[in-house]
């Protein structure tokens, strides 16, 4: 069985600490190992990159840096097929997705492999001979902590920022997928140009050296998509240090359809953007809320659409809807569809599959209608097929209900008039808003939560703020001794 190593120094190794198992969620089966990362690896992975940082050439090789982050998308384009099969076989996502995933990578890299050599500051005469020069420099060691719902891209929007901006960095990476993880960073430690430290990552299936990394002086920033309540995690264990943080956490998308948005597209629109990666995506739309008026239709053809997705193995290629990552996460979305109907009215009832499938962490879509705001239906993050759709009376309505939980990352409007859904996108508390369409993201584009659904911006110019520094430097033009 093939396993996953710890990069550490500049060399792959099995690390100090034990093997662990990864699971294909799609069966149940051990698919491959990962080696557990011990305290003393974390250790040695931070100390690495704090000497690259302060001692090395790194931060001060713009084009170097452009010229690396280049091959890196040259070098993960070519072994695609191979990074492909193996996200499939750990994740569970369909193969569509895992493509999807990898070639947004690729368009990341080379996206910042653009800005590295643009990090330009500027130069203010404040008075007659006197300058103030503003100059734009790395913040240091970089810390990413990789989730395992989608390990290339997540991975690559934070590390490809921090190595433009000249940081050096330090990867946990999920355990599930750390096999991806050392795949995808193989086609960057392979490059002959990469000084040894740039780049250091290991695997950890708990939280202590995670905590470590949170907390150490060592490290300046932290850059970490995952839970909220994990994130309020870091940012306490950050605060004995005043770390910079950027924190993309959980959501609850809601999709609000207007009267007028066609039935038959928008429900496509619906399906598609609810249920990426089988629902476990932080922008999945996770709320339907539908006007009175057409809710009865709306709701009875969703449930339809929902019921009629083909559900399988991501490598097959009629599968619509793919396994959660594992037994766990199934049995946990399995419950909250069994109590559904303890919250309000099921429209559709979801659980585990008969026959072969229920091997795997497989579960069918549920629907359910919520009335009451505080059911956790609504307030908390499910991550998972578990969908809630909800009746709204006006759009000040559909406003208040779309704004009633701590989250803010992603919202849709479903409307045929533009400027109705301008108008409700400008009143709704979220980082991003699309119209007639959900999860479109792109590297030249900044996502980011508002509240409870973190604070930073990755992808787009600013995904380079969190990993740069502002430095102030001033003189004047007359010797010292002169007066002016």
């Amino acid at each position: 069985m093939e396993r996953a190593k710890n990069y550490l120094d500049g060399m792959w190794s099995v690390g100090t600490g034990q093997p662990g198992i990864c699971i294909n969620p799609a069966n149940g089966e051990h698919a491959a190992q990962y080696s557990e990362a011990s305290l003393d690896d974390a250790l040695t992975a931070i100390g690495a990159a704090r000497q690259a940082f302060d001692h090395g050439a790194w931060s001060r090789s713009p084009r170097l840096r452009e010229a690396v982050l280049l091959e890196f998308a040259a070098n993960l384009q070519a072994r695609a097929p191979e990074i492909e099969r193996w996200l499939v076989t750990l994740n569970g996502k369909l193969t569509r997705e895992a493509r999807g995933e990898i070639a947004t990578a690729v368009s990341e890299l080379r996206f910042y492999a653009g800005l590295a050599r643009n990090l330009w500051g500027r130069v203010a005469e404040i008075d007659n001979g006197c300058y103030s020069q503003l100059s734009r420099e790395p913040a240091g060691v970089a810390g990413i902590i990789v989730p395992w719902n989608a390990p290339v891209i997540l991975l690559i929007r934070s590390l490809a920022p921090a190595l433009a901006a000249g940081c050096t960095v330090v990867i946990k990476a999920a355990h599930q997928t750390a096999l991806v993880n050392q795949l995808t960073l193989e086609c960057l430690t392979s490059i002959a140009g990469l000084p040894a430290g740039v780049v250091c990552s290991f695997t950890e299936s708990g939280a202590a050296i995670g905590r470590a990394i949170s907390q150490s002086p060592h490290i300046d920033v932290i850059s970490f998509t995952g839970s909220s309540a994990t994130g309020k995690r870091i940012a306490a264990d950050a605060s004995g240090t005043l770390k910079r943080l950027s924190l993309e956490l959980g959501g609850k998308a809601p999709a609000i359809v207007l009267p007028d948005a066609p039935l038959a597209s928008t429900l496509s629109g619906l399906v598609a953007g609810a249920l990426p990666m089988a629902g476990q995506q932080c922008t999945a739309i996770a709320r339907v809320l539908v006007h009175e008026s057409r809710f009865e239709e709306t709701a009875a053809a969703l449930a339809e659409r929902l019921n009629s997705l083909v559900i399988g193995p991501g490598h097959e290629p009629n599968s619509q809807l793919g396994p959660l990552i594992d037994h766990a996460n199934r049995d946990r979305l399995a419950r909250l569809a069994a109590e559904a109907s303890q919250h309000g009215k099921v429209w559709l009832q979801g659980g585990v599959p008969t026959g072969p499938l229920s091997q795997g962490a497989f579960v069918s879509p549920t629907l359910v209608e919520v009335f009451d705001l505080s059911s956790k239906y609504i307030q908390e993050e499910l991550f998972g097929p578990v969908l809630v759709i909800e009746r709204y009376r006006d759009q000040a309505d559909a406003i208040a209900l779309a704004n009633a939980t701590r989250y803010g990352l992603a919202a849709s409007v479903w409307t045929s008039d533009r400027a109705a859904g301008q108008a409700m996108a400008r009143e709704l508390k979220s980082g991003t808003v699309w119209m007639n369409t959900h999860n479109k993201l792109f590297p030249e584009v900044e996502t980011g939560g508002f509240r409870e659904s973190g604070y930073g911006r990755l992808h787009g110019v600013e995904g380079l703020n969190d990993f740069l520094s502002t430095k102030h430097v001033y003189w004047e033009s007359q010797p010292i001794g002169v007066e002016r």
